[in-house]
């Protein structure tokens, strides 16, 4: 599986409480994490370059072209 397969992109709707973690209208990168999905949470890389769970209702998935996604991801 390719690096660029093993992450899913979310942007953010909502930061309540977490500002000055997250940016509304942001790309995030989510790592995959059974555990917290099931606790309704998602794994997100977020302004400090660290991964911390956040409740998955701030996010929305987003499906981009490959190009575009691997593009995000190099960045």
């Amino acid at each position: 599986m390719t690096k660029s397969r093993s992450k899913q992109l979310v942007i953010c709707v909502d930061n309540e409480g977490y500002e000055a973690s997250l940016e509304k209208r942001k790309i995030y990168v989510t790592l995959r994490d059974p555990a917290a999905d099931k606790l309704g949470m998602l794994r997100i890389v977020d302004e400090s370059g660290e991964d911390y769970l956040y409740p998955k209702a701030f996010f929305r998935e987003i499906a981009l072209p490959l190009a575009v996604k691997r593009a995000v991801l190099a960045a």
